[in-house]
């Protein structure tokens, strides 16, 4: 009863006294429960942190979420419950898991590693990607080689830049930072651009895009005036991805990507966090130094706080002066009734349309998904086209990718600012999250969080266990 009593009792702050917020003291305050933030409570409460965890919606994900057709009609249409005509139309709620962020997971990658290290994997199920593609003007798509014979049989590179690139890739696998001897032409990648590399492996406009888009991974043609080495590393990452498993590189959890903040919930959980959803914060609070102090819901008597001296976020729980925006994304949720015309397997696939393929600055990306991952009915297809915005009229700027769906069965437009933390919160030990980026992974967001961690803990997280993930 003491205890009780105890975990009760009022907090203090500020000179005023408040009803407390669940126990009201804490090591630790996190709001938002989006995969970094999620991830993030996980690790913390690990290492014996106690944690309180707040999200002002009443599912599971944030950005990260996986809704079904209620919550995606309540966010996209009308915040009540939808029509009889709505499910008539798309089936039952239970048959559907929509991301609100379409990325696939690298094979061989960083998140990976940190779902295995951290026993995630227990909590969920994976399904490998059935193919990759990449749009060449005027052609259409093509299938991104998986395979020798693929590689020998496609029609996207003429022979001769099939041979130069077969070169290019062995000479990644070779190459040594610290041994001059395995540098291609004598050239250290570290200081030589992707553009200088380009012209010495004798590659055409239409080789560079899929080996930096497809690939590479990038976003933009920004790359080539940068030094090589980062991209071909990440060349050599989707290279040792697509060895791992075969079909592709990139692999999906069964009902959606939602599941992934969930497990790390789970974790957290385990280890004696505390979760509260449709719990709003209504201010971040800080002592007179600018350190982080904790957070109040509510106001007037109604007002709650939790005390803690770490609080971390997604950008949407920050005052304007912790952040700095970086731009904006469309990532537009269509749901089909027929498979995606061109894809060997329609169960499910990524298709990349570079930026000069398609005369802009950034790519367009499509995800394709359906019964087989379970974020859809039967004989449904849900498919994501998303990129970077760079006019005024963002639903024109996915045409493109629109263009290679069909007819459509419903449509949702998604459009959201993006926002960077305005400084590494080491002084006020407030740590602001970034925005989902548009890119087809999960690859930078796993490198943000371990960056964080870094900065929380002072030391690197180890990502040395094994890694084998269950996939059929």
């Amino acid at each position: 009863m003491a205890e009780e009593a105890a975990a009760a009792a009022p907090v203090e702050f500020g000179g005023k006294t408040y009803k407390p917020l669940a126990d009201g003291k804490y090591d630790a305050i996190i709001m938002g429960t989006g995969l970094k933030e999620c991830i993030l409570s996980g690790l913390l409460s690990t290492k014996g942190k106690r944690v309180l965890h707040l999200d002002r919606n009443g599912y599971y994900g944030g950005d990260c979420a996986s809704l079904n057709l209620t919550n995606l009609y309540r966010k996209f249409v009308k915040d009540e419950e939808p029509p009889k005509a709505f499910f008539d139309l798309l089936g039952a709620n239970r048959d559907y898991n929509v991301d609100l962020i379409p990325k696939f997971i690298m094979a061989g990658g960083n998140l990976v590693k940190l779902l295995v290290a951290t026993d995630v994997t227990r909590y969920l199920n994976f399904k490998l990607v059935d193919g990759c593609y990449v749009y060449k003007k005027g052609a259409g798509i093509f299938k991104v080689p998986a395979t020798l014979d693929e590689a020998r049989s496609t029609s996207l590179l003429s022979l001769m830049q099939k041979n130069w690139l077969r070169s290019l890739l062995q000479a990644i696998d070779a190459y040594r930072i610290e041994d001059p001897k395995t540098w291609k032409g004598s050239m250290d990648w570290s200081k030589a651009t992707c553009a200088e590399l380009f012209k010495y492996m004798w590659f055409d406009k239409d080789t560079g895009d899929f080996v930096g888009h497809a690939m590479a991974l990038e976003e933009t043609d920004d790359y080539l005036a940068k030094p090589a080495l980062p991209a071909m590393m990440a060349v050599k990452l989707y290279g040792e991805s697509l060895a791992r498993y075969g079909k592709s590189p990139f692999i999906y959890p069964e009902y959606g990507l939602g599941g992934l903040p969930e497990g790390f919930s789970r974790l957290c959980a385990i280890h004696g966090g505390t979760f509260m959803l449709n719990k709003g914060v209504d201010e971040v609070l800080y002592n007179a130094d600018g350190t982080a102090a904790g957070v109040r819901s509510g106001s007037g008597d109604d007002a709650e706080v939790a005390l803690a001296p770490l609080v971390i976020g997604d950008p949407s729980y920050f005052p304007p002066a912790k952040l700095r925006r970086t731009g904006r994304i469309i990532r537009t949720i269509c749901i089909l009734n027929h498979p995606v015309a061109g894809l060997e397997n329609p169960d499910s696939g990524m298709i990349i349309l570079p930026a000069s393929q398609v005369g802009r600055k950034s790519d367009i990306y499509v995800t394709i998904v359906g019964k087989h991952h379970e974020a859809s009915a039967k004989g449904r297809y849900v498919a994501i086209v998303s990129t970077t915005v760079e006019t005024a009229a963002p639903e024109k700027e996915v045409e493109p990718g629109i263009a290679l769906l069909g007819e459509m069965v419903t449509r949702f437009n998604n459009i959201v600012d993006t926002y960077a933390p305005a400084d590494d919160g080491m002084k006020s030990r407030s740590f602001v999250t970034g925005s989902y980026d548009a890119t087809s992974h999960f690859e930078a967001t796993t490198d943000e969080v371990l960056d964080l961690y870094r900065r929380i803990f002072g030391e690197e997280f180890d990502l040395s266990k094994p890694v084998e993930l269950p996939t059929e």
